[in-house]
């Protein structure tokens, strides 16, 4: 019987499938071999779906307590910052389209920082985050602003910063469009570790392209990575023995659930976390 299974870790080994059969045995996905134009135009279809489903679950805004401080200029970026700065490891956590003052995901950075790590949540729209109407009347123009090209440029920028004051480890997770970002750094030598949490946008290319180590979390329901790309996904990895990889699906998750979620849904919170212990021990692993 074919069912839901979660990915399992690699280290540079064999990458699990999504699915198995009768709780035993792994089934691989079938190769596929997209041309550039067929891999841009499902891209784009992901991209149409995913706005939608973005506008169905937007965060909740409401202030928390939180241990950082915001910075005027990181890099460029105004930037949320948590941890100790004497620290010689730094995480970035890129956010998805609705911004870096999203309250669960910098408390989601305070989280990590108890790890001994100082960590960036950068402001990459530049005070203009997307909201559910602006998604839902010129999501198209908003993503052409607010380009991946863009970012991938400015979290350099960033990086640049944090090796200058002597950071000697860096690593970086996303959300949907971070996540996207973040496998953009993954495709050279800025970071030592890369977490794309509910990608967006993400290639076959894209995957093919990684270096470092990379672990890459997706939603049971996702209009932008289903269950049936992250497939395609690990099975690329698998194929690449000298980068270590991690690929998991979360049972019973929709796009955006590690970072927008009900604080007072006890099974979110749940899955949230462990999704969020899965990232950091990815980076506890590698960026060190």
């Amino acid at each position: 019987m074919l069912g839901l299974g979660p990915i399992t870790g690699t280290d540079g080994a064999l990458v699990q499938m999504v699915y198995k059969y009768s709780g035993s045995s792994v089934a691989r996905a079938p190769r596929l071999h997209l041309s550039s134009h067929k891999t841009t135009s499902l891209t784009l279809v992901r991209q149409k779906r995913a706005i939608s489903q973005c506008c169905q679950s937007p965060p909740n805004l409401d202030p928390v307590y939180e241990k950082g401080q915001v910075l005027e200029d990181y890099g460029g970026l105004k930037a949320y910052i948590t941890g100790s700065p004497e620290s010689k490891l730094a995480i970035i956590l890129i956010s998805d389209v609705f911004g870096y003052e999203a309250p669960l995901l910098r408390n989601l950075a305070d989280k990590v920082s108890t790890s001994g790590y100082f960590v960036l949540v950068p402001d990459f729209f530049h005070g203009d985050p997307a909201t559910p109407e602006i998604l839902k009347n010129s999501g198209d123009e908003w993503l052409k602003k607010h380009n991946i090209p863009k970012g991938f440029e400015e979290a350099k920028q960033v990086i640049a910063v944090l090796k200058e004051r002597g950071f000697s480890a860096i690593g970086a997770a996303g959300f949907c469009w971070g996540g996207k970002v973040v496998v953009e750094l993954a495709k050279y030598d800025y970071i030592k570790a890369a977490v794309s949490l509910h990608p967006g946008l993400l290639t076959h290319d894209d995957i093919r392209e990684v270096k470092c180590p990379i672990s890459i979390l997706g939603a049971e329901t996702d209009p932008y990575s289903p269950p049936e790309v992250i497939k395609q996904f690990a099975e690329i990895l698998s194929s690449k023995p000298e980068v270590h990889s991690h690929v998991k699906i979360y049972p019973g998750t929709v796009h955006g659930w590690s970072v927008r979620y009900d604080v007072n849904d006890k099974q979110a919170v749940e899955k949230a976390e462990e999704a969020q212990k899965d990232m950091l021990d990815w980076f506890v692993k590698y960026v060190k």
